[in-house]
């Protein structure tokens, strides 16, 4: 299933894709939205409606953050060996490079990415996330996908001066951190280590690579975060980026407003986001 969390003319609601439509399970449903349906396992209730037909056009509804965050968005650094080539000076990492991302830093599908007023070191990555469905601690490799209730797309948009200085600060800039353009259910994607990810920035292929490159996998992830704090439903853990930033190349091509960005996850979708300068007024 395809998931999606959006606002029509009634309020914001979720339902499933269909096509180019949405059923809108939120105005069938007693939960009051994703993460809700996730803190009740309830992913059978949607289910019932899979061949229920469409209320809205995809077109006509403002896709929101596919899953709303209040809670954790935990982001993974220097996850693909190459990635860590191109970051001069780095070497492979032993353990995850763990940083938070806030929640007024996340977007949906089709919101303006915001150059910040103060940079034009503005990069982009492209990215796996995870999205966990079963809350657990201390949780076994070998039972981490018991855990995943869907896969999405983030894209860390990423400010590469303050990074030098404040990892935090360089990947915490508002509206620079869309997530979406929906939810696919784990269930459709058995091997998340089998996935083919492109990012395009105005048409132009900058990244591409297989997340079965990556140095440490979705289940050693989810062991790794889930012995310092526990993961509950709604939770994401967005995977890490490979080679082809902005950063490493000469001269590095910095987003400007104007630059539509693409991140696309094979079995899941594309993530489109046009950039423009921060508002200032």
């Amino acid at each position: 299933m395809k998931i999606i969390s959006f606002a029509a003319q009634a309020g914001e609601s979720y339902g499933l894709v269909r096509g180019e439509g949405i059923v809108d399970c939120g105005r069938r449903l007693r939960y009051r939205g994703v993460k809700a349906v996730l803190e009740a396992g309830a992913l059978g209730d949607l289910a019932g409606f899979a061949d229920a037909a469409p209320d809205h056009a995809l077109a006509d509804v403002t896709v929101l953050p596919a899953v709303p965050q209040d809670r954790k968005l935990l982001c993974v650094g220097l996850n693909y060996r190459a990635h860590v080539a191109e970051a001069a000076g780095r070497e492979v990492p032993e353990n995850p490079r763990i940083f938070a991302r806030l929640a007024d830093t996340v977007i949906g599908h089709g919101a303006p990415l915001w150059r910040p007023a103060n940079s034009t070191h503005f990069d982009y990555e492209g990215e796996l996330a995870v999205v966990i469905g079963k809350p657990g601690r201390r949780i076994p490799a070998s039972q981490a996908l018991e855990h995943v209730a869907a896969y999405t797309i983030f894209q860390d948009g990423s400010v590469r001066d303050y990074q030098k200085h404040s990892v935090t600060a360089g990947k915490n800039f508002p509206h620079t951190g869309p997530l979406g353009p929906w939810l696919v259910t784990a269930d459709e994607i058995p091997d998340p280590a089998a996935l083919t990810l492109t990012t395009r920035v105005n048409g132009e292929q900058r990244q591409r690579t297989s997340t079965g490159d990556m140095i440490l996998s979705v289940e050693a992830l989810i062991e790794y975060i889930s012995a310092f704090t526990p993961l509950a439903p709604g939770d994401i853990i967005a995977t890490g980026t490979p080679e082809g930033v902005a950063h490493a190349r000469k001269p590095p091509p910095w987003l400007v407003p104007g630059d539509v960005v693409e991140v696309e996850i094979s079995g899941i979708g594309i993530l489109r986001n046009p950039v423009i300068a921060e508002p200032t007024a």
